[in-house]
């Protein structure tokens, strides 16, 4: 069939007719816009990035000092309430979980009016205390001072990563909490506050103390404060650079410096005290120059040239509410933003150029060699994606072979779009990352296997409504669905008020067993919400049983050509269930075997019920009831 140049235009002569009428001209101008443009959008990008590193860094050193404000702040209110809580050791292990809450929590303690001392601290690596070396695998340690004694005792009780014990020392001591400055400073200003910079001489870092007063009768009680350090907030500003020129410092409301992005050592200490160098005294005459330029009227963005080079500076004091006038300080240098522009500019107009002269003379020999590659490639694609015997209408385009590369683009994006309907999005992006042909088959791996079941369903569908069963058994589904997503897990099947699931396929997931007895936990957890609003109602609760084994079963496709099914297969698999089942033999919620155990067992609460017999095995095999987990609400 034969076509008019009025239905279809020629690719050829349009393609010529187009570049000419329009590259050329459009061309030159682009090239003249994006020469005068780029450089005012270089220099909005820094402010931009400035201002937004400004405003993001602020926040990350609040959000660093509030939360320990908050709990120093709330333990000097339980000493406000219970006046006594502090006077003996059942404080320590409060102060302990103040101190875990943050890595630059570097002790937590209490200094009591009478004299008395008491500490929950971290313990350096291969360090000690007082001189004395601690017992290996130390990581933290308690600290009490008694007052009145003569002479007064110093106690340690020295804990690892688990908070056992591992031994105690006690020696003479002359330390008094009521003659330290931050005693004294809190005391004098009667609310919390944060001291002065000092070095934490057990861990050779540079800190601050949080401190908060505590009352009773009017009277002050003792003072709750918390050391911390802050050696992360120069890791910080080292990680999160704008770019690569770029310096970043946190000064004090003396232009002091107390972190920065280079992670200089710019401070000195002397019996404690400690001296912090001023930023116009770097070794780099940089800052000195940006500090020295910036505006008179406060804090913000301004710019200066330095060396022949132009700069922004932005200057920034913390809000009123943290409590201390530190401010923000940047210095990033102008040319890291213009550069790759000005050299993009240069090569734009040079290949523009060439390219001009080059495109005219080709242009008509590629219109004329283009037409017939592309009518090849479109009748190609055209016979892959018709899957049937039926040809699809063709595309009203005004050009042929754009109509042919068009509708097989769509066929193409339909037929993934609906493929992907029907199997997991895991599975679909494996396969088009990969390439590989969706076939029948699998591999052998090593998994986690997990059944779910309902206790006594053949009882309450007899005895309970069509309808509240199907709504009771949905919610427990959704329940079990949420929990196995939430930890990574794969939904194979729902076999009526049963759900089989594994974790470790199709992607590799360490720690499949942890998550897969996590999963249970929660979804037990779960079931006692739901049962609680259930009797609520006057409904009978629902009980669920779980079987979790892990092996090495096959995974992969099963099926036919026409329908596959991607699922485990396997003798791990019959175990999982099996120890779903048993759970009604032995009273149990959550049945694990022994392998399961063997993954993930030192984060696990089990009790060992006995070794049973599996059919199709000979060995017995050991199982245990799974209680708890540690870490896992």
């Amino acid at each position: 069939m034969k076509y008019g140049f009025a239905r279809n235009l020629r690719l050829r002569p349009l393609m010529l007719a187009l570049f000419v009428t329009l590259t050329v001209p459009v061309f030159f101008m682009i090239v003249w816009v994006t020469y005068l443009s780029n450089d005012a959008i270089a220099r909005s990008n820094a402010a931009g990035l400035v201002e937004r590193f400004r405003s993001e860094a602020i926040q990350n050193i609040q959000s660093t000092f509030d939360p320990i404000k908050s709990l120093v702040a709330s333990a000097a209110q339980v000493g406000n309430a219970e006046h006594d809580f502090f006077s003996d050791n059942r404080s320590l292990g409060y102060l302990f979980t103040i101190l875990l809450h943050s890595e630059r929590i570097v002790a937590m303690y209490i200094g009591a009016e009478d004299g008395s001392f008491r500490q929950a601290r971290r313990i350096e690596p291969a360090g000690g205390v007082d001189g004395n070396l601690a017992p290996p695998d130390t990581q933290y340690a308690y600290r009490w001072i008694e007052a009145g004694g003569d002479p007064t005792p110093d106690n340690y009780v020295f804990l690892d990563g688990d908070r056992q014990e591992l031994g105690r020392s006690s020696q003479p001591t002359a330390y008094d909490p009521r003659t330290r400055s931050w005693y004294q400073m809190t005391a004098e200003a009667g609310s919390p506050i944060i001291t002065d910079p000092s070095v934490f001489a057990a861990f050779d870092l540079i800190g601050f103390t949080v401190a908060a007063p505590y009352y009773g009768d009017g009277q002050l009680l003792g003072i709750a404060a918390a050391d911390i350090t802050l050696d992360g907030l120069s890791d910080y500003l080292a990680e999160n650079r704008i770019s690569p020129g770029t310096l970043s410092f946190i000064l004090d409301d003396q232009g002091r410096v107390i972190a920065n992005s280079e992670r200089l050592r710019t401070y000195s200490s002397e019996n404690g005290r400690v001296e912090l160098r001023h930023v116009a005294s770097l070794d780099d005459p940089l800052p000195a120059v940006a500090f020295g330029s910036r505006p008179r009227q406060g804090d913000g963005l301004y710019s200066f040239s330095h060396g022949g080079s132009e700069y922004l500076g932005s200057l920034s004091t913390l809000p009123p509410e943290f409590g201390k006038r530190w401010q923000l300080f940047v210095v990033t240098p102008l040319h890291e933003f213009t550069s790759a522009f000005e050299e993009n500019n240069f090569r734009l107009l040079m290949f523009g150029l060439v390219a001009i002269v080059l495109q005219v003379a080709i242009i008509y020999f590629l219109a004329s060699v283009l037409s017939s590659p592309l009518e090849r490639l479109a009748t190609k694609v055209d016979r892959i994606q018709d899957l049937t015997a039926e040809r699809l209408p063709p595309l009203r385009s005004p050009i042929r072979e754009v109509a042919v590369l068009s509708r097989a683009i769509e066929t193409l994006d339909t037929t993934v779009k609906s493929f992907a309907a029907f199997v997991p999005w895991g599975l679909v992006r494996q396969l088009l990352e990969s390439d590989q042909k969706l076939e029948l088959g699998g591999h052998s791996r090593f998994l986690t296997v997990f059944f779910s079941d309902l206790e006594s369903f053949s009882t309450l569908s007899e005895e309970m409504p069509s309808q509240e069963l199907l709504l009771r058994v949905s919610g427990y589904l959704q329940l079990v669905t949420r929990a196995v997503n939430d930890e990574t897990g794969t939904i194979d099947k729902f076999m009526g008020d049963g759900v089989m699931a594994f974790w470790g396929a199709p992607t590799l997931l360490e720690n499949h067993a942890w998550h897969a007895c996590v999963a249970a936990l929660r979804i037990q957890h779960g079931m006692k919400g739901l049962n609680a609003t259930w009797q609520a109602k006057g409904q009978k609760p629902l009980n669920v049983r779980v079987g979790i084994h892990s092996d090495a079963v096959l995974v992969g496709n099963i099926g036919s050509q026409e329908r596959m099914s991607y699922t485990v297969m396997g003798d791990g698999v019959n175990i999982a269930a099996r120890l779903e089942g048993i759970n009604k033999e032995y009273g149990t919620r959550i049945c694990i075997s022994h392998s399961v155990f063997k993954e993930a067992g030192e984060r696990l609460c089990v009790r060992p019920i006995e070794d049973v017999a599996v059919k199709g095995r000979r060995a017995l095999i050991p199982i245990y009831e799974l209680v708890g987990a540690f870490g896992v609400d």
